[in-house]
């Protein structure tokens, strides 16, 4: 751990949001696991709020099997993105707890510990223009419920029959975020924007015909929004959409549980914007 981590620390113990327990603990562990020929965060969930994901792309067998059996090893739900049908075949039979999800390519090997697994905090509203877009919210809905976020998924309710959106509106009032994933000409997030109070993560996808210019069509798109509340990630970014979606809702949360404890205050919405 670097002197900077070391006095970001000593800071927390000293204004009382962090006891002294959990400053022994990260102050004795080191910042990073060195693996050869990967470098693994450690101190993420500290300093994030969330550990490392694993991108799989591109890494052997060999090297995911190091990577989980160290993260596993400190004690984190591992969520690993990208992992072909190949290489989780080959990665099951060595994490039997593993759950792999052919349509979104993720793995997630939860902890052992059921007492230590997080509990749903916040909610969000995965939606798609199409079913083509399906893996891709896949991708998303893995990614939040390894958040721990509580999520609600409406499919194939696209421009093209926009009363199919009308007559899922109810289930997007007490969103934290919406995430809104659409091919083609990606206009789904602009007409979901100006429906909710939240904010919305547009996530392009490839789906389209020529002209959609794999993805970049509806990225362009979802840039020229006319609704304010929408944000844009990259095409078929189906991960960082939903952890940008899950922090969103994981903040909103911590608030409210915040004012339910905090003296004469009473209750509170989970959705601040209600």
């Amino acid at each position: 751990m670097n002197p900077r981590q070391l006095e970001q620390l000593a800071r927390q113990l000293l204004d009382g949001t962090l006891v002294l327990d959990e400053f022994v603990l990260a102050a004795s562990q080191p910042a990073t696991a060195d693996l050869d020929e990967v470098q693994i965060d450690l101190d993420r969930t500290r300093r994030c709020g969330f550990p490392e994901v694993v991108f799989g792309e591109g890494k052997t067998v060999a090297t995911l099997e190091k990577i989980f059996d160290r993260l596993i090893a400190e004690r984190v739900d591992v969520l690993a993105t990208r992992i072909s049908a190949e290489k989780a075949a080959e990665l099951g039979p060595k994490f039997p707890a593993a759950r792999y999800n052919q349509l979104a390519r993720t793995i997630r090997i939860p902890r052992e510990e059921a007492a230590d697994a997080p509990k749903p905090k916040g909610h969000v509203a995965v939606v798609t223009a199409g079913t083509g877009d399906a893996p891709v919210a896949e991708e998303a809905r893995e990614t939040l419920a390894w958040m721990g976020v509580d999520v609600t998924t409406i499919f194939d309710v696209g421009v093209a029959g926009p009363h199919r959106l009308v007559e899922h509106l109810n289930k997007l009032e007490h969103a934290d975020a919406v995430v809104v994933i659409a091919g083609m000409e990606g206009a789904l997030p602009s007409v979901v924007g100006g429906h909710v109070s939240c904010p919305v993560i547009a996530v392009p996808t490839s789906v389209g015909y020529g002209a959609s210019l794999g993805g970049l069509a509806a990225l362009l798109g979802m840039l020229n929004s006319c609704a304010a509340n929408v944000t844009v990630v990259n095409i078929d970014a189906g991960f960082k959409g939903a952890y940008a979606a899950g922090l969103i809702a994981s903040r909103v949360a911590a608030v409210d549980a915040l004012r339910r404890t905090a003296p004469g205050r009473a209750g509170g919405s989970r959705n601040l914007n209600s």
